[in-house]
């Protein structure tokens, strides 16, 4: 395992979000992950929720780093890695019904997050559920200053920086977020659901 890519924050919150995943996916049935990353979170929550078909997600030069986790843990329901870039990957099944999502949000430039919630409020089905893991603002405010400082060193280093529940509430005018669950290290899952 020592070869693999690994972080630490997705070895740190799979557990406590994967308490909000079985709620939130209780009666999903196909979920595609936007920025796999490492892949940990992956075979983790395809193992844990095996109702779910498991569809990871990145752009290509994360791939084999995803495919190695997987061929390391495979389970029946995660499938291989898919190219999906926003904005550029256009939706790439009709039958997903659930999306998750972890510290993408931040790293991504504004516009980008603007267009993967436009995107997902229009494709997911009625019923569906998207559900959004990471640092967030709200009405502009920051949790704690060490939220602050973390965002302004993103923005230094070309980073879009944290996005405002509000916003993102604008964006995805077809969604409603249902909850913003308080989690561990001063981030929030986000749960929205598109009604109907």
């Amino acid at each position: 395992m020592n070869d693999l890519p690994y972080c630490q924050a997705s070895e740190n919150n799979k557990t406590y979000i994967l308490e909000k995943l079985k709620v939130a996916f209780a009666d999903s049935t196909r979920v595609l992950e936007i920025g796999s990353g490492t892949g940990q979170h992956a075979v983790f929550f395809a193992e844990h929720l095996s109702h779910l078909e498991w569809l990871p997600s990145d752009r290509l030069e994360n791939h084999q780093g995803i495919s190695a986790w997987i061929d390391e843990s495979p389970s029946p329901n995660l499938q291989k890695p898919i190219v999906f870039s926003v904005p550029e990957s256009s939706w790439p099944d009709d039958s997903i019904d659930a999306v998750f999502t972890s510290n993408t949000a931040h790293i991504m430039q504004k516009q980008e997050v603007h267009v993967m919630m436009q995107l997902v409020s229009e494709s997911l089905p009625v019923g569906g559920n998207f559900c959004q893991y990471g640092p967030f603002t709200n009405n502009g405010v920051f949790s704690t200053q060490s939220n602050k400082d973390f965002h302004y060193s993103l923005v230094e280093r070309g980073y879009g920086g944290y996005r405002d529940l509000c916003e993102l509430s604008e964006w995805a005018p077809n969604m409603d977020l249902i909850k913003a669950h308080k989690m561990p290290a001063n981030n929030l899952l986000l749960h929205w659901r598109k009604p109907g």
